[in-house]
């Protein structure tokens, strides 16, 4: 999986849910991820490094390693 297009791709979804309210766009966030991207893709977001998400981004990251 390359990185890079995974951390655009969740930095998209969270751009496109913030204006939800930063709560509300981190748990579609989450729910987006679980729902569309394969295991693989779950994988490699919550074993990468972190800091090119943004903050709802980084958030929802966090809580699907959890």
């Amino acid at each position: 999986m390359d990185i890079g297009n995974l951390t655009y791709m969740a930095n998209q979804i969270a751009r496109n849910l913030a204006a939800q309210g930063e709560a509300a766009a981190i748990d579609a966030t989450l729910q987006h991820i679980l729902d569309f991207w394969d295991p693989r893709m779950k994988a490699a977001i919550v074993a990468a490094d972190r800091a090119g998400l943004d903050p709802i981004a980084a958030a929802a990251v966090a809580r699907l390693a959890a």
